[in-house]
């Protein structure tokens, strides 16, 4: 029989820059509608996964403890419902006691509505039609404004019921669900590699939220020493909203200035106390932005500020509030599966900060990189 040729081993299809990015750019779109149409669906298992990751530590403890898996899980989530609930019925509380100044807030507009009519007409001549006219448009907007945020804070409320049981489930399936993870991705049961991902996102979304709470526990201390300071009624109430209306990008920052605002010249006769809330809380927002998250929460996940911002209007654009707040931890799960993979690192490179901040410790492995490269 007269010889063949062995075949030749397959090779890699290269396709063109032109075709490879129009495919990359149907991926993404494709993966962005389908995020979009089944976010009801997704958004509660991203905030159980999120928040089983931050009691797990506690979940831990109870079973070195030699509580049974299934009581350590059931208090681990019941003290994590605990903690929300808590906050929630302080807010509660003293909102229930803001609401009995109802009256002197309709008082106080109306008044302020007529001196700013009569200023007005006298300055500028205009006429009440058109005065009224501006007036109907801007409450209609802040009308829309307000439904929008408190549609969503409800929508989240809402989420928020599905999100105990999702943890539940979570903690109770969590080695069978990493088992799936490893083998699905490496095809063995033991892979270094999938297992040190999985380990480096834990790591991260825990720093992350950590890093959070802590910058919203400063931004709450400083808003009330602030509104204390000034004189503002109901400055523990206020400073706390502002805290956690903070973590909505851009309207929350905005509903948080203005609650202590209107509170002081509700309160205070004149303008002046609500120019000096204004100034504080600018300078509040500042101290934030520029000081405490880079340090404090940005600092935890490596993701550079532009990735970061695009990312947020990424997230509300397929699903509102909560996904501005997922954003940030889904782009650090993605950088640290893209550093793994090493058809993917350029991915990686875009989207972390490739500047190392003092103090921070150097992989071993990376240093021994640098000194030969530094030697050659």
């Amino acid at each position: 029989m007269a010889d063949f040729d062995p075949v030749p081993p397959t090779r890699e299809l290269q396709f063109p820059l032109y075709v490879k990015a129009p495919l990359i750019l149907l991926g993404l779109a494709l993966l962005v509608f389908t995020l979009h149409i089944a976010s009801e669906i997704i958004f509660p298992l991203f905030f159980a996964a999120i928040f089983a990751i931050m009691l797990h530590p506690v979940e831990q403890w109870l079973l070195r403890r030699r509580v049974p898996q299934l009581l350590a899980i059931a208090l681990t989530v019941v003290l994590g419902v605990a903690a929300v609930l808590g906050l929630v019925y302080f807010i509660s509380i003293e909102a229930a006691q803001l609401s009995d100044q109802m009256p002197m807030f309709k008082k106080k507009f109306a008044e302020t509505t007529a001196d700013v009519h009569e200023w007005l007409q006298s300055r500028f001549g205009l006429s009440d039609q058109k005065l009224q006219s501006w007036v109907g448009e801007a409450g209609t907007k802040a009308q829309g404004l307000l439904g929008g945020t408190l549609s969503a804070i409800s929508g989240l409320l809402v989420t928020f019921t599905l999100i105990p049981v999702y943890i539940f489930l979570l903690f109770l399936y969590q080695k069978r669900l990493v088992d799936f993870l490893v083998q699905a991705f490496s095809g063995h049961r033991r892979d270094t590699g999938v297992s040190e991902v999985l380990r480096e996102s834990k790591a991260a979304i825990q720093s992350y939220m950590v890093g959070l709470l802590i910058e919203g526990s400063i931004v709450a201390a400083l808003n009330v020493t602030v509104l204390l300071i000034i004189g503002v009624p109901y400055a523990l109430l206020l400073g706390v909203m502002g805290a956690l209306l903070n973590f909505i990008p851009y309207i929350g920052g905005l509903i948080a200035i203005a609650l202590p605002m209107l509170m002081a010249f509700v309160a205070k006769p004149g303008y002046g106390h609500s120019i000096a809330v204004l100034g504080a809380y600018m300078l509040i927002q500042f101290t934030d932005n520029h000081f405490l998250i880079p340090r404090i929460v940005a600092s935890k996940i490596q993701v550079n500020a532009l990735v970061a911002i695009v990312g947020v209007l990424v997230g509300n654009a397929i699903g509102g509030v909560a996904g501005m707040f997922l954003a940030l931890p889904v782009i650090a799960i993605l950088k640290i599966v893209f550093d793994r993979i090493e058809s993917l690192k350029p991915w990686g490179m875009v989207l972390g900060d490739e500047e190392t901040p003092r103090g921070r410790k150097v992989n071993p492995a990376k240093k021994q990189v640098l000194t030969a490269e530094g030697k050659g």
